[in-house]
């Protein structure tokens, strides 16, 4: 595996975005994500976003941090928010997704934040077994999500 930063529009990152947010959708039934994001929110040093590629020069998995500091979403100062973590189906268990998240944590801290921030749902155990075996643990609700019953929010520092 490769792990290569390129744009939050790069045509591999809107392929996988793509295919996140139909996962969000069945098992949301919501549409996906709908919160709001801009190429520009994952442009170093405010952010970044990452895409593993296979042997075949396939983009197989994907993850990006931007920052945020103090808002009336909840969020404080110094926070790093992970968003898009993905993996396709057929390369899922075999760690690409725990290579991402460290390599989104050693960039943002690099960048100067002190904490790692996320947001997922009671549908996605994986998502939730992962930051847990990670470090992370639950803290305040944050961003869009914040007010569902089914979004929980996670935190490590950095």
């Amino acid at each position: 595996m490769h792990i290569r930063r390129v744009p939050f529009d790069h045509p591999d990152a809107t392929k996988l975005n793509d295919q996140v947010q139909a996962e969000y959708h069945v098992r949301y039934g919501d549409g996906g994500d709908a919160t709001t994001m801009a190429a520009a929110d994952f442009a170093p040093p405010n952010g970044t976003y990452l895409i593993a590629y296979d042997e075949y020069d396939s983009p197989v998995a994907s993850g990006g941090w931007r920052a945020q500091d103090l808002n009336d979403e909840g969020n404080l100062d110094g926070d790093a928010e992970i968003k898009r973590m993905y993996v396709v189906d057929g390369m899922r268990g075999r760690g690409l997704a725990r290579r991402i998240l460290a390599a989104l944590e050693e960039d943002a801290r690099a960048a100067g934040r002190t904490r790692m921030v996320l947001e997922t749902g009671t549908k996605q155990p994986e998502a939730i077994a992962l930051y847990t075996s990670s470090g992370y643990e639950p803290c305040g609700k944050f961003g869009y999500y914040r007010h569902y019953e089914s979004s929980r929010c996670f935190a490590k520092s950095l």
